[in-house]
């Protein structure tokens, strides 16, 4: 009973408090609210965490392998990448990174949600395609997170 009571207030530490990463200005932020198509031949990746369930944990982000960023609760990313091409986000967790390809289309924006789900020993994330409108109402509640500060 001892040993199930210590794992629970371990996992419930893991998964209070609140993480923070470093900001962004909020005229970059409003600047990628407005949600405007990317530059001629690319699509944008908004890449947004926005529940608060593992406020705690901060995960690393990656496009194609390279670093986007670290995550905390109510943030998001915004990344051009070359259009017409299939490209892998990842994220970092518990035992290896979950990885996500999207084949993109130049000129459309793209939302991915990275969301924290439960370990076996500590909060893993994932990452998910989700569609334009809801990705835009996630996204336009969030602040936006300084990129390329990852802890690997």
């Amino acid at each position: 009973m001892k040993k199930i009571f210590i794992a629970t207030a371990v996992a419930a530490s893991l998964l209070s408090g609140c993480a923070s990463v470093p900001m962004d200005t909020p005229e970059k932020a409003a600047l990628a609210k407005q949600f405007n198509p990317p530059t001629e031949g690319h699509s944008g990746l908004y890449i947004y965490r926005d529940s608060v369930f593992g406020a705690a944990l901060k995960k690393d982000v990656w496009v194609d392998g390279k670093c986007i960023g670290e995550t905390a609760p109510k943030i998001f990313f915004y990344e051009e990448v070359t259009g017409g091409e299939e490209h892998q986000i990842s994220t970092e967790s518990e035992f290896s990174p979950n990885d996500l390809l999207v084949k993109t289309e130049s000129g459309k924006n793209y939302f991915v949600n990275q969301y924290i789900k439960m370990g076996a020993f500590v909060g893993g994330a994932n990452v998910e395609l989700v569609d334009e409108n809801t990705g835009k109402q996630a996204v336009a509640k969030l602040d936006l997170a300084m990129k390329g500060i990852c802890s690997k």
